[in-house]
């Protein structure tokens, strides 16, 4: 069946999730982070994007950009590609780390564009990884409230109020209110009975590997040991293995 066309904005601003192949970890460490915010810097210009949000979580990204020179589809490329070079060479992987298809919504008018952002600064408090919206540091919430790096905030303030001062502190009562408005996301998993820093911690130990993706590299007879040992001994699920060690569901079901 054939894919159905992405959904062009006529604003050229787009909401994009970029999610890790088997809902895998894309970052391990603050320097994985780091990297992926230097690589959606360096690109800015090349491709001149602006960027307007973003938000890293553990195993996907949030972004609220505007398309320039390139199209989305190649901004994607540059921005996946990149990454992923790097990331293979760290971690002496190979293939793919990103799901083959990104997906984006159109953003076509200031009050969904509001929306989203608070959407995308919202996620790590819905998620159960801060309480608060501050208490994120891999999201773009302190460029608007502190101060701008490599995001574009004077789009957002200036559609708040001409007054800057009166336009944050507006900004920050408006996304951190309760809002029960569901945004383009990625699906959702049952719910797990150990959170992913807890699983991570360990596979660690279990497998004996510095970086859950390691596991990856241990031969085969030891790794479906170690699997089974993480499911029978631990109750870890055979989605949360699959998803923060991008072993295949099919290996981790029969090991």
């Amino acid at each position: 069946m054939p894919r159905k066309a992405r959904e062009k904005s006529k604003s050229g601003i787009y909401h994009i999730i970029m999610r890790g192949i088997n809902r895998q970890t894309i970052f391990e460490d603050e320097e994985d982070y780091a990297q992926f915010l230097q690589t959606l810097q360096r690109y800015k210009e090349k491709s001149g994007y602006q960027i307007y949000a973003y938000c890293l979580m553990g195993n996907h990204v949030h972004l609220l950009l505007k398309v320039g020179i390139e199209a989305l589809e190649q901004v994607m490329r540059r921005l996946c590609g990149s990454y992923v070079y790097w990331y293979n060479s760290k971690y002496q992987r190979v293939g793919n780390l990103f799901q083959d298809r990104f997906k984006s919504e159109p953003v076509e008018n200031d009050q969904y564009f509001q929306i989203v952002q608070r959407y995308i600064h919202q996620n790590p408090a819905k998620a159960g990884l801060v309480e608060q919206v501050d208490g994120y540091k891999w999201s773009s919430y302190y460029e608007y409230v502190k101060r701008a790096n490599m995001v574009d905030v004077e789009f957002l303030l200036d559609m708040i109020s001409d007054d800057r001062e009166m336009a944050i502190q507006s900004f920050i009562d408006y996304t951190n209110e309760t809002s029960e408005h569901v945004c383009l996301d990625i699906e959702k998993e049952t719910k797990q009975r150990i959170k992913d820093e807890e699983a991570k911690a360990i596979i660690k130990k279990v497998c004996k590997v510095k970086h859950v993706v390691d596991l990856q590299k241990i031969d085969t007879a030891t790794r479906n040991t170690y699997l089974k040992e993480l499911k029978e001994n631990y109750n870890l699920s055979i989605r949360q293995i699959e998803r923060l060690t991008g072993i295949n569901r099919g290996i981790v079901l029969k090991a």
